[in-house]
């Protein structure tokens, strides 16, 4: 007998403390960061109009929204998180590759994040200190920074320590005190801009320079370039639902909270760099350059401004460093190496990671670098087709959660070796349809055509992989499915993980789902 242990994944009642209001403040924290402030420059940079870019925002983040839930609703059900999710389609061990790719992403993300974060420390000290900027450097130039930066960069990356040593259900407090301050600092800053301008600036009256084809093309990378930037957090939602008291708590907070708090931040970014068109004759599109702008001009009350606007900034990033990377790849780590790691022990991993990557270096080494990352959402919707065709079309809401922890070779998600050919198969159609349009936007000569799928990248990887993946587990079965929708996480109340050795293990028809009826219940006592 084989029991996988993984203590932290399934949540007791007593830690299910994210109510609505919890999760209204952590994608209201999240939103504002500056890759949200700047998500609308690259579409007027590519020659859409502000409200053009506007529309695509709102439309990405709202697909992205819709995506969070279905995948949330399986966390905030059963209780669980990303990796255990994922053991019920990839299989027990199969399970393992998209868990490491996932913690794999998160560590790289934690080091570009905590980078710009340094940006953030950076401007505080030099509101405080003006000749920071001018800080003798004592590092050579092969190693790509300099001390002023690095210093930066460091002191954020060690202030972040102590946040990633709360539990996840308790971190919810840092993410309603980022919804009030981080908002606040954004507005602030909006008007600041304004009234330094003395108006909102030209980029809001200019039309859009591209029409026809052109046009609607740019409109779709741009409300794909938005999804994309949720990739990975439609992927491990279940880490954070699975602290829900209930399912409806993780599900309308989620839908309307993410896309109007990712439209408002992108409106302000828009309006802020608007403004900074009439202030420096020309569009400063990152909140972190305008913002030293305004240094090196000076005034009255300059400084004071500048590091209030700046910590907040710097809080913005560490919440969502947090919540995207350090817990996501705590969760996955502890499913890697259960009996060495924790969430909180692979959330310093992935901290360490994060430092000893040495994220500076890749991102002036590769003008493609952030670009790459964010391609990667083609191999990440891949997977979030194959979890939810699983969970919503093959086994329509049944899961037995008890066997999610079983290695036992007769336990129904134990397939083949640990592995079920069905998902990798439909995640690699998935991957195909995108990789040589994802070869064309890092850089390599690929048909036109390919292009033209690779603009609907997430869509194409989505829809490939489900439909694959259901019509596999059509011709051929895969065991614990229910003939009718079916979700019984609520009958779960009290948890246990182990066996009766002498329980029978032969999964008969009904038990395959076969002969499914009302009868069939997933014991009180199925799992911790």
């Amino acid at each position: 007998m084989c029991i996988l242990t993984y203590h932290s994944s399934t949540v007791e009642p007593e830690r299910r403390q994210w109510g609505s209001w919890n999760f209204v403040a952590f994608w209201i924290a999240d939103s504002f960061n500056i890759n949200t402030w700047m998500i609308s420059s690259s579409m007027i940079i590519g020659g859409l109009s502000w409200w053009q870019s506007w529309i695509c925002v709102w439309i990405g983040y709202f697909i992205a929204a819709c995506f969070i839930c279905l995948t949330g609703r399986i966390g905030a059900t059963y209780h669980i998180g990303f990796p255990v999710v994922s053991r019920s389609s990839f299989g027990i061990w199969g399970s393992l590759w998209p868990v490491f790719n996932r913690a794999g992403m998160a560590c790289i993300w934690y080091g570009v994040q905590a980078w710009i974060g340094g940006t953030c420390v950076y401007l505080m000290i030099r509101a405080i200190w003006s000749k920071f900027d001018t800080l003798p450097n004592s590092m050579p130039a092969s190693s790509g920074t300099n001390t002023r930066d690095w210093v930066s960069f460091f002191i954020f990356w060690l202030c972040s320590l102590p946040a990633i040593w709360f539990p996840v259900h308790k971190i919810r407090h840092l993410f309603t005190v980022k919804a009030y301050v981080v908002p606040t600092a954004g507005i602030a800053f909006f008007i600041w801009a304004i009234v330094k301008a003395h108006g909102i600036g030209p980029i809001v009256h200019q039309s859009n320079s591209i029409h026809g084809s052109a046009l609607a093309w740019a409109m779709v990378k741009g409300i794909m370039s938005s999804i994309a930037n949720f990739a990975t957090l439609i992927v491990n939602d279940p880490d954070f639902a699975r602290f829900a008291r209930k399912p409806r708590d993780a599900l309308w907070s989620q839908l309307f909270t993410i896309p109007c708090g990712f439209a408002f931040t992108s409106f302000v970014g828009i309006i802020v760099s608007s403004s900074s068109t009439i202030i420096y004759k020309e569009p400063i599109w990152s909140p972190l350059d305008l913002l030293s702008r305004f240094l090196d001009e000076g005034g009255s009350g300059t400084r004071a401004g500048v590091f209030f606007i700046a910590f907040a900034f710097s809080l913005a990033q560490l919440g969502t460093n947090i919540a995207a990377n350090s817990v996501s790849a705590g969760t996955d780590m502890t499913a890697l190496l259960p009996r060495y790691l924790n969430i909180r022990r692979g959330g310093y991993v992935c901290a360490a990671v994060g430092l000893a990557m040495c994220p500076w270096n890749l991102l002036s080494s590769s003008n493609n670098f952030t670009l790459y990352l964010s391609s990667y959402s083609v191999f990440l919707s891949s997977i979030a087709g194959v979890l939810i065709s699983d969970y919503y079309f093959v086994r329509r809401g049944y899961l037995q959660i008890k066997d999610l922890y079983s290695a036992r070779r007769k336990a129904p998600y134990y397939y083949t070796m640990g592995v079920n050919w069905r998902a990798y198969t439909a995640y690699i159609c998935g991957i195909l349809i995108n990789v040589v349009g994802f070869a064309g936007a890092i850089g390599r000569k690929v048909p036109l055509g390919a292009q033209y799928i690779y603009n609907l990248n997430f869509f194409c990887g989505f829809i490939i992989a489900s439909g694959t993946y259901y019509l596999l587990s059509r011709f051929f079965p895969v065991p614990a499915t229910s003939d009718h929708w079916h979700e019984v996480g609520d009958e779960i109340t009290e948890l246990s993980l182990a066996y009766d050795d002498r329980e029978d293990r032969s999964f008969d028809e009904e038990s395959l789902g076969k002969k499914y009826d009302d009868d069939v219940r997933v014991s009180s006592k199925a799992v911790e």
